[in-house]
């Protein structure tokens, strides 16, 4: 035993040369946490360039929309643009009985696109 706790002291005092060098508070800092910061800032960055894109494309989609075009609520009600205001639109939902209904534009999820000789498809985002 008394073996043992020789070789562990042995082991956990400094070295023959003298005292280590001691390091600054700025030189710790750039060598463990700099790093790990580093990371944190690229991944962030990589994730919200992502969210403001998909952002700017809804935005423009938004802008875009004009009579005539059918689109896709949030609730899930598909319409007919029949009218474009400010801040809403105009949406008609029967064309049997006119039933018509304002929502807000940013209520709009999506324009479904014809294509010609297709049947209309919603845009895959």
């Amino acid at each position: 035993m008394l073996d043992s706790l020789l070789m562990l002291a042995q082991t956990t005092t400094a070295p023959a040369g003298g005292q280590p060098p001691a390091q600054s508070g700025w030189d710790a800092f750039f060598r463990f946490y700099f790093p790990l910061l580093a990371i944190f800032a690229v991944f962030w960055w990589m994730m919200s360039r992502g969210q403001r894109r998909e952002r700017d494309k809804y935005q423009q989609m938004l802008a875009a929309l004009k009579r005539g075009d059918r689109v896709l609520t949030i609730g899930g009600i598909i319409g007919t643009i029949v009218e474009v205001r400010d801040n809403e639109a105009v949406l008609k939902i029967d064309e049997a009985a006119n039933v018509k209904m304002r929502v807000v534009r940013s209520a709009i999820k999506d324009i479904f696109r014809d294509q010609p000789g297709t049947t209309p498809t919603v845009d895959a985002k």
